[in-house]
């Protein structure tokens, strides 16, 4: 399975612009759900159908398909391009970075020369150097977008790339929709997989769909800071010691009955979970918490280290019992009034 995740992080798709990946995902799911279509703001939205006539609930899982990237502002005479990011790209993860434009041109990132060379430098002071000699001949023009340019890297157990945010997301909504479909699970609910847009610029997809869908529960899937690195963030949350439940975050206040939801599934199926207080940061469960007259909303998080950079790594066992907590919680009735 870890080749369809290696297709998934290495699809070249930015905020605004995920149609390539979209279609990657819609030819791995169309097979195993009931429905699938895409609504005007790109979300791809796949439905599972229930085996309750009654009694289910509307469920919405929520995973970002857009990354952070960059957008052209300007072209010199000499083909050298200036850009502003797109979503939370950061200066110093810039520097002597590839990019890879949509019509599949690539270049790397330079600066210009500082001051003062203890400084990280401002996006004015960035350019990107498509190997060109003038600005005639640059296969870049001013509104392009990019994206970073990685590989894919299989370290065993962790696992790196340039999106796993949040296309390890949709890793595990794809995997558990695939539960209920060539498994032997079944779900009470009718389940909406949604693959959702523009997450990185400001949960727009989400925003949409969830008022579109009216849920009567959701969940986001994403990822989250890790505490485990040398003088790193100070936080609870480690690789490889299971899925967090979020609790917090910059954003959002997950509903309580939810967590305790969440955390009576993963004790009850065995599998190992965290509790999870980010302080920045949110997902697409706010956009969901907010819709119409609200949602009870909760996320499950895969811990990441080195979020909205070149490499973002995480741990392949998260992931694995993130995919059966959330097949474990979505094959149960839910009566949030009993927590």
């Amino acid at each position: 399975m870890k080749s369809f995740l290696k297709k998934l992080v290495e699809t070249t798709s930015p905020s605004g612009y995920e149609s390539a990946i979209r279609e990657v995902i819609r030819a791995e799911v169309a097979p195993l759900a009931d429905e699938v279509r895409v609504d005007a703001l790109g979300n791809l939205i796949a439905l599972k159908k229930g085996r309750a006539q009654n009694g289910g609930q509307k469920i919405m899982l929520a995973a970002h398909i857009d990354e952070i990237g960059i957008i052209v502002t300007h072209v010199d005479d000499n083909g050298f391009v200036r850009f502003q990011p797109v979503g939370g790209v950061r200066t110093l993860n810039c520097v002597g970075g590839r990019v890879r434009f949509l019509n599949g041109a690539q270049g790397v990132i330079g600066s210009e020369r500082l001051e003062d060379p203890q400084r990280v430098p401002a996006f004015e002071r960035l350019y990107i150097d498509l190997g060109v000699q003038e600005r005639a001949s640059c296969p870049a023009k001013v509104g392009d977008v990019a994206a970073f340019e990685r590989p894919f890297l299989d370290l065993g157990d962790r696992l790196v790339a340039k999106s796993m945010d949040d296309r390890i997301g949709a890793y595990v909504l794809v995997e558990t929709l695939r539960q209920f479909s060539t498994g032997n699970l079944q779900t009470p609910h009718q389940l909406y997989f949604v693959f959702s847009t523009q997450e990185e610029v400001g949960l727009r997809g989400a925003t949409t769909a969830a008022f579109g869908l009216d849920p009567d529960l959701g969940l986001s899937v994403d990822v989250t800071g890790s505490g485990d690195t040398p003088k790193g963030l100070v936080m609870d949350v480690y690789l490889g010691k299971g899925p967090a439940i979020k609790v917090r975050d910059g954003g959002m206040l997950s509903d309580p009955r939810v967590v305790r939801w969440m955390v009576d599934g993963a004790e009850n199926a065995g599998l190992p979970y965290q509790l999870e207080v980010l302080e920045g940061g949110t997902t697409d469960a706010r956009a969901m918490q907010l819709t119409r007259a609200g949602v009870p909303v909760g996320c499950l998080s895969i811990p990441c280290r080195y979020i909205h950079s070149p490499s973002e790594m995480v741990d392949f066992n998260d992931v694995q019992n993130g995919i059966k907590l959330l097949a474990e919680l979505m094959s149960r009735p839910v009566n949030l009034a009993d927590l």
